[in-house]
């Protein structure tokens, strides 16, 4: 005989409450993670992947100077539309270029000295900004600078 007493089933509506906390903890973790990987508050107040164009020369420098410096480039290429169209149509040409047949080398190789071209002067108006931000700074400054170079380096170094 079996004497073991049935369970009693758990009430509809708390099942729906306990999914419903669930799925509500789940949100709460994703958003918190997501800001967390992102950055946290200062996610949308950098320069667009400037750390990463400029190297380790820009890495060094304080978030307030690279902010200054992004929002500056940013400005100059806002105000230069028209080299924005060019580089885009240089893409596409490009880009057509490379779908013939034959393939031309010689076309693809000029619009890759094209690209070439634009971003040696994206690189020149970089380096332009930050000899000037580096000529604003008093000497603490740039010696911090340099110290945050030099660790740079370092740890470069030692990661190989």
């Amino acid at each position: 005989m079996d004497t073991t007493k049935p369970t009693p089933k758990m009430p509809r509506w708390l099942r729906w409450i306990l999914v419903l906390s669930l799925a509500f903890n789940l949100m709460v973790v994703g958003i918190v993670g997501g800001w967390m990987l992102t950055g946290g508050k200062h996610a949308r107040h950098h320069p667009s992947r400037l750390e990463q164009i400029g190297g380790p020369l820009t890495r060094a420098l304080s978030h307030k100077d690279r902010y200054a410096i992004g929002r500056e480039v940013r400005q100059l290429y806002r105000d230069k539309q028209d080299g924005r169209a060019a580089q885009i149509a240089l893409m596409e040409t490009l880009i057509d270029d490379l779908r013939a047949d034959p393939f031309d080398r010689e076309a693809v190789a000029a619009h890759m000295a094209g690209q070439r071209e634009f971003l040696n002067d994206r690189l020149s108006l970089g380096q332009t900004l930050l000899i000037e931000r580096l000529e604003l700074m008093d000497g603490a400054d740039r010696a911090a600078y340099a110290d945050r170079l030099a660790e740079g380096l370092k740890h470069r170094r030692n990661n190989k």
